[in-house]
């Protein structure tokens, strides 16, 4: 059964002529409507995309620290999906715990938190595509040139506010399959050739 795409381009054209409505530009409705139908397939794709990585994300049960470390040393808290680990010892105003806080609560690619004291954060993200990853590399000081990759981890380490960071992406390997497009967006370290 083939979906019906008219809902889409309907909704899409509304949206266009909403958006040339505001930003004034000078777009007729035959302009407006030629591109809702030349955007209606690639915005479908991607909608199908997002939906399917969504729906084939099983939850990742583990993180950075092992099994055997999380004994009565830590606290362990988990919001919307997120695991955060704590050490007992660690004041919870410290800079690696108000990070790991801020970035479990706000941002959904968060897995896990580790923060075994008041300045060194353990992070496990899960991003979506190649640009999230980008974000993740930027926003947590880590270096592309130091990402290593071992079997189907991709980890790395960096400097945020005076937090020590070790990231860890889950999932990353897959994304960084199309190394071109990787190395093109500054997520994986030129080759030497």
């Amino acid at each position: 059964m083939t979906p019906d795409l008219r809902p889409l381009s309907h909704r899409l054209r509304g949206t266009l002529e909403t958006a040339v409505a505001i930003l004034d530009l000078p777009l007729d409705h035959r302009h407006i409507e030629a591109l809702a139908l030349e955007l209606t397939g690639p915005v479908r794709a991607m909608l199908a995309e997002t939906l399917a990585a969504v729906t084939a994300d099983p939850p990742v049960p583990y993180a950075l620290t092992s099994a055997e470390d999380t004994t009565d040393e830590v606290e362990v808290a988990e919001y919307a999906g997120c695991v955060s680990r704590t050490g007992l010892d660690v004041d919870l105003d410290s800079p690696a715990a108000r990070l790991a806080q801020h970035l479990s609560t706000t941002q959904h690619d968060v897995v896990s938190t580790d923060v075994p004291n008041g300045q060194t954060l353990g992070i496990t993200v899960r991003p979506q595509s190649l640009d999230c990853w980008r974000w993740w590399l930027g926003r947590l000081g880590v270096d592309p040139q130091q990402v290593t990759m071992i079997g189907d981890t991709v980890t790395g380490t960096g400097h945020h506010k005076g937090v020590s960071i070790a990231l860890r992406g889950d999932g990353v390997r897959e994304l960084l399959a199309d190394r071109g497009a990787a190395r093109l967006m500054g997520v994986l370290a030129p080759t030497a050739s």
